[in-house]
């Protein structure tokens, strides 16, 4: 029987997203899931009327990365555009939200995951969905090279 570790088929046929590189981006994701939804889940519950704005922001950042790091391991066709789409809205959510951070800081008493880019995560939130969907686009190209 092959081991868990040497199999390279999803469960019911799907492609693998998750091989190689890929499985760094999985855990990427997984760290940003961890790390957004623990910090928008304690804001809301504790200081929702300080930052209402950037509190949500920061959910629906959360509730993003969770998407897509879902997808990636979920595997297929319908998964990775999925997830590409996703990583193109999130990338678009980090750009707009960048920028306003920086050209409007009053909109923001406290920062969001997206703020400044993502400065406060090592600017991750804006090289992650790019790395994505550079990953996410290979993987279609391996796909219809082999099938």
């Amino acid at each position: 029987m092959p081991d868990a570790q040497t199999t390279t088929t999803a469960p019911a046929g799907r492609k693998r997203l998750v091989s190689g590189p890929g499985l760094l981006l999985v855990w990427l994701y997984g760290v940003m899931v961890v790390g957004a939804v623990s910090r928008s889940a304690y804001q809301i519950s504790t200081e929702f009327d300080r930052a209402p704005l950037a509190y949500s922001l920061s959910a629906a950042a959360a509730l993003a990365y969770a998407f897509i790091t879902y997808s990636l391991v979920r595997g297929g066709e319908r998964a990775r555009k999925a997830a590409l789409i996703c990583c193109a809205a999130e990338l678009t959510g980090v750009l707009v939200v960048g920028a306003w951070t920086l050209v409007s800081p009053e909109a923001f008493p406290d920062a969001t995951v997206w703020s400044q880019f993502g400065r406060g995560y090592l600017f991750i939130p804006v090289i992650l969905p790019i790395t994505g969907m550079l990953w996410l686009r290979a993987r279609s190209s391996l796909s219809d090279l082999v099938g």
